[in-house]
């Protein structure tokens, strides 16, 4: 493993811009193509090309995806929480905006700060951390009573609440992931082992649970839909996840995850621009309160004495 900086450089800088940038614009992505493609088949189609992609990287860069160690059983588990995530953030588009289930699911730093201590002593939070979750998780509680209320009468759809709680669930689904990931000899994987884990694990579960919903599957789609898919698999499933857990494993994390705070503005842009949706000041403030929630969670104790 190369050593861990203990600051970011222009490299880390430009590629977390281009990631939370990207994934801002996938959730859009995604939306817009729901009325074609139904959610978890669309989930499904680009982790399956994803894991293809990542399969034939690992053989040009020489990486055995396979082998005896303490990682099978938690990555299948981790696999299986990944899986879960995407199945509820791409439902939940159904029935919420873009932007609203952005902020939603960015929550998953504070569900690995609340949980991660279960697991790790060495993680548990000092009382001003518990205070940037209580402050982050009612302001959540805010910005889903506008779901119920009105964000659901201003959309003229009565179920934007059930995808707000979608996306608070895939939050929270993230944020296990990672505490599995943290707590399990997955920590000492490679980044492609760990992608493809999650990334594999997705495509053989989804499937069934696309056909359980009763989603319809047909492959007759346009120009507009087929490029929406190679964009998701390629550059989301594949070079933007990859990319990201390589930053985790050569950088601070914290200072890493600073950065994911500009996925939702991000969303919230694009979700304006290209759908027009409806940005509230409720979820602007919550947005606000979630970040700084969040930054009270990563921020370390003094060393002077």
């Amino acid at each position: 493993m190369p050593p861990r900086k203990a600051h970011l450089d222009s490299t880390a800088i430009l590629i977390l811009l281009a990631c939370c940038l990207f994934w801002g614009f996938q959730q859009v992505l995604v939306k817009a193509t729901i009325p074609d493609v139904p959610p978890v088949l669309q989930a499904f189609l680009r982790f399956a090309g994803a894991t293809v992609i990542l399969w034939l990287w690992c053989r040009w860069r020489g990486i055995k995806v396979w082998q005896r160690d303490a990682s099978f059983w938690p990555g299948l588990i981790a696999g299986a929480l990944f899986a879960a995530e995407f199945a509820c953030l791409f439902v939940g588009l159904k029935y919420t905006s873009a932007s609203r289930l952005t902020v939603f699911v960015y929550t998953s730093p504070l569900w690995v700060a609340a949980l991660l201590p279960l697991w790790v002593k060495a993680e548990r939070l000092r009382p001003l951390q518990w205070l940037g979750v209580v402050f982050a998780f009612v302001a959540v509680l805010f910005a889903l009573s506008e779901g119920f209320f009105g964000a659901g009468k201003a959309s003229g759809s009565s179920l934007v609440w059930l995808g707000d709680s979608l996306a608070l669930l895939a939050g929270m689904l993230w944020g296990l992931t990672t505490v599995v990931i943290r707590a399990s000899a997955l920590s000492r994987i490679s980044a492609e082992r760990l992608l493809f884990y999650q990334v594999a694990v997705s495509a053989v579960a989804l499937p069934f649970v696309s056909l359980a919903l009763g989603e319809a599957w047909t492959f007759k789609y346009s120009a507009f839909v087929w490029s929406s898919l190679v964009v998701q698999t390629v550059v989301g499933a594949f070079a933007s996840y990859l990319a990201w857990m390589w930053l985790l494993g050569r950088y601070p994390a914290t200072r890493v995850s600073v950065f994911v705070f500009l996925t939702p503005m991000f969303a919230l842009a694009f979700g304006a621009g290209w759908l027009h949706e409806t940005i509230t000041s409720t979820l602007v403030f919550a947005l606000a309160f979630v970040a700084v929630g969040i930054v009270l969670v990563n921020r370390r104790p003094s060393n002077r004495s």
